[in-house]
């Protein structure tokens, strides 16, 4: 009996070591109501939840527990948070979103026809000109609206809603929440920010599995992902990657990668840091890294740090858009 008692005891405490369950409240920071209805969720994963009608919620991450953690909200900026913790429940604001799109005075016929132009470039953009990227849909165009009154030269894109896209080549239903988009015609360049969420996997109906398998795998090889994980396991060669600098020199794994000491777990966190340029060669496609931060936090699943512009990509890598991004939770075999 004794023994019995013991195994118990053990298996409870196995389970609630491994078990990670966050609890917190969703407010609006302007008047600290409640909002309900938010999605909680770790970005670029199929793990999330909703507030309740008080604005609490709960969400297991002990399957991604190195990855922050989002909170979005319709009319909301969107929050991520990089350090929390499970010991007590959090206090999470919202920020209401403020459009600045004044009207225009133009013909209906005219605007349909900008308009068109605008949503046909902003498809490129977000989405990307590959061939995963043609086969996406955006379900909900009607909820997107741009800057018709300002500099011709930017181009501006709103989202009153989240984006709901159905990735049909890729097998995946996504929600993205969009925080901004600016697009700068002279020069091609692109700033884009937001988070999703994976709503559905196609892929389980058995007559397109093998498709999608296939696609998703040319979508990995060469991918930023792709390219995280292989420097995290320091498996650069082997994955087919090669990195130089700015002269042209080899660099390898101790010369771009800051590890942080081990915490109270034996865990410890990688960062990418150099102190120019990176340009990456895979194949024959070559892509580079510009530093915005002095070093960026990436982990194990691929997953790398994108708030506050941390990187910007150049080349082959820079024409990988929303339309050829995988779950965090995609395993290639």
């Amino acid at each position: 009996m004794k023994r019995i008692i013991l195994f118990l005891i053990l298996i409870n405490f196995y389970l609630f070591g491994y078990s990670q369950i966050i609890r917190g409240t969703i407010l609006d920071k302007s008047n600290e109501s409640k909002i309900c209805f938010a999605s909680i969720y770790l970005n670029g994963t199929f793990d999330g939840t909703l507030s309740d009608l008080n604005g609490n919620f709960e969400l297991d991450i002990s399957k991604n527990a190195s990855m922050p953690l989002t909170i979005s909200s319709i009319g909301y900026y969107s929050v991520t948070l990089t350090v929390f913790s499970t010991d007590k429940p959090l206090l999470i604001y919202l920020i209401p979103k403020v459009y600045e799109v004044k009207e225009v005075v133009i013909s209906s016929i005219s605007l349909a026809k900008r308009r068109k132009a605008n949503l046909n470039l902003f498809k490129k953009v977000f989405l990307g000109t590959t061939a995963n990227a043609r086969n996406c849909e955006i379900i909900n165009e009607n909820d997107i609206t741009f800057n018709y009154d300002s500099d011709r030269d930017t181009l501006k894109a709103f989202a009153s809603k989240p984006i709901i896209i159905n990735n049909r080549s890729l097998g995946y239903k996504i929600t993205y929440y969009l925080d901004r988009f600016e697009y700068y015609k002279k020069d091609r360049s692109i700033f884009f920010a937001g988070s999703l969420i994976y709503n559905e996997d196609l892929a389980i109906e058995d007559t397109h599995k093998q498709l999608f398998e296939r696609r998703r795998k040319d979508a990995y090889l060469g991918s930023r992902m792709h390219f995280f994980r292989a420097l995290w396991a320091d498996d650069l060669t082997s994955a087919g990657f090669i990195v130089k600098n700015s002269d042209n020199k080899y660099l390898n794994y101790k010369d771009i990668v800051e590890e942080s000491r081990p915490d109270s777990l034996n865990n410890h966190k990688k960062f990418l840091k150099y102190s120019e340029k990176l340009s990456i060669l895979y194949n024959t496609l070559l892509s580079n890294i510009v530093f915005l931060k002095e070093k960026v936090y990436f982990d194990k699943d691929g997953y790398f740090d994108q708030t506050g512009m941390s990187i910007s990509w150049e080349g082959e890598m820079m024409d990988q858009r929303v339309g050829d991004m995988l779950p965090y939770t995609y395993k290639f075999e």
